[in-house]
């Protein structure tokens, strides 16, 4: 039972992984700010850090939990490609937002 570990429990282990880590970029914001670098700047990267955290989890969960990743290579294809381009649409609409 304790052996080796699956795909599934690797990619649960990652989820969590990068769950903290996308609650860890709100505590790293505030010191980058006190650096001196743009506020702007520091805000499109945290934007653009949580978001590509956000792709990779989404990655995951469609290639091993719905099990897309046996699917042929059409139907995995367009279900990554459509979560990095909602990230994409989510990343550009802040920027917009705050460029303005």
């Amino acid at each position: 039972m304790f052996g080796r570990l699956h795909l599934l429990d690797i990619t649960w282990l990652a989820l969590i992984v990068l769950a903290i880590a996308t609650v860890l970029v709100h505590f790293f914001v505030p010191h980058v700010l006190a650096t001196g670098v743009s506020a702007k700047i520091v805000g499109l990267s945290a934007n653009a850090a949580v978001l590509a955290f956000a792709v990779i989890k989404g990655r995951r969960i469609a290639l091993d939990y719905l099990d897309l990743r046996s699917a042929p290579a059409l139907w995995s294809g367009l279900v990554s490609g459509w979560v990095v381009l909602v990230a994409l649409f989510a990343w550009l609409a802040s920027a917009v937002v705050t460029l303005t």
